[in-house]
């Protein structure tokens, strides 16, 4: 099943460990161009550089940010076909006691 994303251009949030890592990873043996972003930067680095691809610090709580990523992935690509939107935090707690 190689190559269902051949030269497609995707941009995933929160790359470097997890289900990030997972998609980013699939999506290059897929033949994705990927734009891995993350908080994490060593470790979205080194992914990165594993897999071939572009790693893009980010912080998806910052608009600005958002906005960049968007832009240098359309200046080095030429487009973004897919956003895979998967960063996120867990915070344990009770519901009390959890801002």
């Amino acid at each position: 099943m190689a190559d269902r994303l051949a030269g497609k251009v995707a941009v995933i949030t929160g790359a470097a460990s997890g289900i990030g890592a997972a998609t980013a990873r699939r999506f290059t043996e897929e033949g994705a161009h990927v734009v891995l972003t993350d908080v994490q930067v060593d470790k979205g680095n080194a992914l990165a550089a594993e897999l071939g691809q572009r790693f893009m610090a980010q912080d998806v709580s910052d608009e600005a940010r958002w906005i960049e990523v968007i832009a240098q992935t359309g200046a080095v690509h030429g487009r973004l076909d897919v956003l895979v939107n998967n960063a996120g935090i867990l915070v344990g707690g009770s519901i009390e006691d959890v801002e």
